[in-house]
């Protein structure tokens, strides 16, 4: 994919030598001679690179340097100008801009700039592409036709647009996990960290030092300041997994924390602030547990914001083949073998299988199987003995069924 760099500049002179130099060394090249028409430009093309002269007729290339403050992707910028003075200069780095030449600008040093801003446009590609991938990867594990799947992708779209909680419940196994990683990846914070934190699994003595850190001097073994996850996770999503199991006073300072993002540690006596969006989760039943009195009825309400319930694997069997083709797909990648799917005898006994686990056991006996498979295909041998003895279903009497379990869905 060609590299575009747009010259904004009112001297047509100007315009045409550098602009037949960087259309001899490959770029694309568009040109305006106003700011009017930049701007133009700019609603119609966004290029990878600008070269911007600062005296235009109809206004200052510093104008276009503020509009353009919060244009994502966001050219790389590289002024030009004939009247350079320093506050300007400093200014114009401040709002963003790459380097800066003065006319009569010397081509040399022009070619060395704008490969070195290329760079930087090449790098971004990179990053954007590893980040769509990223994306897509989770979007994948978040799948399912069924219109109870479909729900869950959309709600959590919804939800990764903003930055308000939310709560995630449904049975062990079920995907919880890997909803709040596919909500974080899905949105705006994508690049911001992904922090996960399982409640049930740290000891009650260190879990408040744990979510808010705490200071030197805090308590016997705090020999340093540690900061917590809240501040670790910051400007991205912190996951609180098994959130039923939180201790009601950490209740309450999760709450306050919710409400307007401040917080102390342990042992601290400043208000601290961050950004984070917090996505929890539970597989017990937390309005039994509020009327048990072991959950706060108003950190509930505020955790379920976005209310999204992950159905069981029972509930979207027709599910079942594009997951198991998903997990022979992710095997192949991992282990570099070349497995080409299920034959029907296989996938007609993992359809009718009650899957107790959910996706957690569908994805383990799939990995099982594919470790003792010794044919190109999965077959009912393959699979655990209580397998063997599954009825017969309507779900996987054609070979074609099985086959496209293995084509990466979008």
């Amino acid at each position: 994919m060609p590299f575009t760099i747009l010259i904004v500049d009112d001297e047509a002179k100007a315009r045409g030598s550098m602009g037949r130099l960087l259309s001899a060394a490959g770029y694309e090249i568009l040109e305006a001679e106003s700011l009017a028409r930049a701007v133009a430009t700019l609603q119609d093309h966004l290029p990878d690179i600008l070269l911007l002269d600062f005296n235009l007729p109809d206004g200052h290339g510093l104008d276009l340097l503020r509009k353009l403050s919060g244009t994502k992707p966001r050219p790389q910028v590289v002024v030009v100008t004939g009247t350079a003075n320093i506050p300007t200069a400093v200014e114009a780095l401040q709002l963003g801009a790459a380097d800066l030449l003065e006319k009569p600008v010397d081509m040399a040093r022009l070619k060395a700039v704008v490969q070195r801003a290329t760079e930087v446009v090449r790098l971004q590609r990179e990053l954007d592409y590893y980040q769509q991938s990223a994306r897509a990867e989770a979007v994948d594990w978040v799948m399912g036709e069924t219109p109870a799947m479909q729900q869950v992708l959309r709600e959590a779209r919804r939800a990764a647009a903003t930055s308000m909680p939310v709560l995630v419940t449904g049975q062990t196994g079920t995907g919880k996990d890997v909803l709040a990683r596919a909500i974080h990846m899905m949105g705006p914070r994508a690049s911001k960290p992904f922090i996960p934190v399982n409640c049930a699994a740290l000891p009650a003595e260190v879990i408040e030092s744990e979510l808010f850190g705490h200071e030197a001097g805090a308590f016997t073994d705090a020999s340093k300041r540690k900061p917590g996850v809240v501040e670790a996770a910051d400007g991205g999503v912190l996951f609180l997994d098994e959130i039923g199991t939180l201790r009601l006073d950490l209740q309450a300072k999760l709450l306050r924390f919710l409400d307007d993002h401040t917080f102390r540690r342990v042992g601290g006596v400043s208000e601290l602030t961050t950004d984070v969006q917090v996505v929890a989760a539970s597989n017990r039943d937390l309005p039994a547990l509020v009327e048990a009195g072991q959950f706060r009825e108003d950190l509930y309400y505020r955790l379920k914001v976005a209310d999204i319930r992950m159905p069981t694997l029972g509930e979207r069997k027709e599910d079942i083949p594009s997951m198991v083709g998903l997990f022979v797909r992710k095997y192949n990648q991992r282990t570099g073998t070349s497995l080409t799917g299920v034959n029907p005898r296989a996938l007609q006994a993992l359809v009718a299988h009650s899957w107790p686990g959910n996706i957690r056991e569908l994805r383990y006996v799939v990995e099982r199987a594919a470790m003792m498979c010794e044919g190109e295909e999965i077959d009912l041998c393959d699979l655990p003995a209580e397998f063997s003895a599954a009825p017969a279903t309507a779900a996987a009497t054609e070979e074609e069924t099985v086959k496209p379990t293995l084509k990466k869905k979008r």
